[in-house]
This record gives structure tokens, sequence and C-alpha cells, in this order.
């Protein structure tokens, strides 16, 4: 019953200031996501399987979960949710449909955010009035905003890589191991959604105390590795009638797909989309799309940056997480974000993968921004002067974004006024 509590009070709000922290997050995506799906048929149209808006794909994802080949077991998560709405909208794929998919994205960012103060409260240890400033500059990040009434992948992932992270450094900070059944959990629930992600499970493993001196406890973490992946893949290709094949098939397929070269210089791709994309609207560009059955629509993206200013705001926030890097080089916990951040840089920045629409990736990787500003803080604790300046430069970006994310909702939602009633 112990473990029961404690793991509620881990994965929940536990004291008044995180209770209202997800309220507040809670009504006001709520309040954007709800007059979103009552006026407008973005989030899901069965007409529509990709691309409406920024390269997510609602109704792929709701309806199947998604590519087998980068998504092994989400069809089985996003089958209830589907079921569920279903049920709650008396079988009808219509506003009440999209508006319970919006809320269930809206509590699984609301709760992610939580998780990341937790994280900050409990593992940084940072002042309360930083670790609010932290939360609240990441709460108007682009990824947040966008994931809080999108059902995809993503949206979950978020949550479950920002919840795990936080479970494995609270189990590190006391020096334990972390068991065969959440890590066989996580693999399973993180992996199951987007594959790549598996590897990010098991960093956190590497820290665990006296791994590499001990051969009794480096063959036990082994052992918690091979059984959890065995689990994995076991359900993996279950999934696929055992035609494991296909596997490397459709991977092949979707890398040729989706790395081919882009007009667009590399270093603008990295700097507007794959960093950019994820903490600040760019420009839009509109363009005509086609369901292969003759129903044509528009689709909306994200172009690359017009101005110097967003370059700015991405180059000041890298400086920040990379000085936080190489400023508490020695700590566990930074190595552990950062392995995790260089996993998703290798993907889509070296070898390409998806770059062009990276944007969509931030679920994956852009909650490590946050994380790493709460470390910069801890490291210099003990020097006022220095905290007096990164709370006003934080401050300073914290209002760009925001006036910057409004002023681009606004066009977006002129968008959907036009195309999408």
């Amino acid at each position: 019953m112990k473990k029961v509590k404690d793991t509620l009070k881990l994965i929940f709000p536990s004291n008044l200031v995180e209770w209202i922290l997800f309220i507040v997050f809670l009504t006001s995506y709520g309040v954007l996501g709800t007059y979103i799906a009552l006026n407008y048929r973005i989030i899901f149209d069965d007409r529509i399987p990709w691309d409406a808006y920024f390269s997510f794909d609602n109704r792929s994802i709701i309806m199947t979960g998604g590519g087998f080949e980068r998504h092994p077991l989400s069809n089985y998560f996003f089958d209830w949710i589907r079921k569920f709405a279903l049920w709650i909208s008396e079988g009808k794929k219509n506003e009440i449909f999209r508006l319970v998919l919006a809320w269930f994205s809206n509590f699984a960012v609301s709760l992610a955010l939580v998780q990341l103060f937790k994280y900050l409260r409990n593992i940084v240890r940072i002042p309360l009035k930083i670790n609010l400033l932290i939360t609240v500059f990441f709460a108007f990040f682009t990824t947040p905003i966008l994931l809080s009434f999108t059902p995809e992948t993503y949206t979950y992932t978020l949550l479950f890589l920002i919840a795990f992270n936080y479970y494995a450094a609270a189990k590190l900070k006391k020096e334990k191991k972390i068991s065969l059944f959440p890590l066989t959990f996580a693999s399973v629930l993180v992996g199951g959604l987007t594959i790549t992600n598996i590897v990010k499970v098991y960093i956190p493993i590497l820290f665990e105390k006296n791994l590499f001196k001990n051969f009794k406890t480096f063959f036990n973490a082994v052992i918690r590795v091979v059984i959890s992946a065995a689990v994995f893949v076991l359900l993996f290709l279950y999934r696929l009638d055992w035609d494991y094949m296909r596997i490397f098939t459709k991977t092949g397929e979707q890398y040729e797909k989706f790395s081919k070269p882009k007009v667009t210089p590399l270093w603008d791709m990295i700097s507007s989309w794959f960093f950019g994309g994820n903490m600040i609207f760019s420009n839009f560009v509109v363009r005509d799309y086609h369901n292969k059955k003759g129903f044509h629509y528009n689709a909306i993206f994200m172009d690359v940056f017009s101005s110097v200013i967003p370059y700015l705001f991405v180059a000041a926030v890298l400086i920040l997480v990379f000085w936080s890097y190489f400023k508490n080089f020695k700590n566990k916990f930074v190595q552990i974000l950062m392995l995790s951040f260089f996993v998703d840089i290798i993907i889509h920045c070296v070898l390409k993968f998806g770059l062009h629409t990276s944007y969509i990736y931030g679920g994956h990787f852009i909650f490590v921004v946050p994380m790493m500003l709460g470390w910069l803080f801890f490291g210099y604790k003990n020097s006022p002067k220095m905290l007096s300046f990164l709370t006003v430069f934080v401050g300073i970006l914290f209002v760009f974004l925001i006036a910057n994310n409004i002023y681009r909702m606004e066009e977006f939602f002129w968008f959907l006024d036009k195309n999408y009633r």
C-alpha cells in the first residue's frame, strides 16, 4: 500500500503549489484546446490522413497508432483512447470526439509540466521562484502549446520521458538501482510509442553506483536491460505476427523517405526547426494537399526564421544549456540529460531523419532545455550576483517568447478560420 501511495505522489501533484500549477495549466491549455475542438475540425477530420498542421499525423495516430516501424506498440495505447472518445461522443467523430482527444492531450502536457516542476524542486533543488520561472517559461514553448491539444505520440512521450527522468533521478539520488519492473514498464511504454526513445530508458543505468567497479552490480544491470529489452522485442514481434523482416524493410523505406536533402541549408534547418521550432513559432507557410481520394485541403507548416532576433533567441538558450553542461560536467544527472539530448541530435541533425519537420519531435527532447536551465541556476547557488543576472536574462527571453508565440498563434487561428471551420 505504501508503494502505491508513493507512486501516486511521484506521478501526481503532491502539495498545494503543485496542485495550483496543475490546475492553472489544465485550465489554460483546456480553454485553448476546447475552443479549437468545438469550433474547428483541425484536431480530427476523417478525410485528412496527415499534415493538416505542422506535419502531425493526428488521424493516422488515432485510428491505427501510426506506422509500426516507428511506433511499435502505440496502436494498443491509442485504441483505448479512441474507443473512450467514441464512447463519450456516442460513436460519432464530431466535436465531442475532438474535445475528448484534446483533453487527454491537455491532461498529459499539464501533468508533464508538474513532473518538470517536481524534478527542479526535488532533484535540482532550486528556489521556488526560479523553479516557477523556468516551468512557466517552458509552458510557453511551442511544443507544450501545440501538444496540449494534439492527439499524437509526441504528446504522451513528453510526459513519459519527463516522468521517467524524474523517477530515475530520484532513485539515483538515493543511490538505489532502477528495478526490473519499472525499467521494463518504461521500455515498453516509451519505446512502444517511439522506438528510438528506448535508448533513453537505459541511459540512467550507466550512472548507478559502483556499476563499473563491481562485477555483480554490472551483471545485475545487464540482466535487467536484457530482460526488459526482450519483453519489448517479444511484444513488438507479436504485433507483427513474428514477421521480423518487415521491420528492416519498412525502416529502410522510412529513412529514405524522411532523410532526403532539402533546399534549405542544413544549419538553418537545425537552428530554425530542430532547436528553434520547438521553442518559438517561426513564419508559417501554407501548402495545398490532397488525401489521394479526391479531397483537397490546405496544410500549414513552419518556415525558417525571417529575422535575426529569433536566431539570437535560439543561440542565447543554447548558450545557457551548454554553459550549464560544462559548469556541471561532473554531475551525473546532467550527463543523463545531455546524453539523451545527443541521441536526438544524432538522429535528426547528423542522420537528418525528419530534419525538415523536426519541430514536431520536441516531445522527445525539448524538456532537456528547462532541466538544464535549472542545473545552471544550481551551479551558481552560492553566487547571488550571477543568480540575479541569470534570472533577469531568462526573464527577458521569457518576455520575447510570450510575445512571439501569442502573435504567431493569432496567425494560426487566422489559418483555422479560413480553412477549418
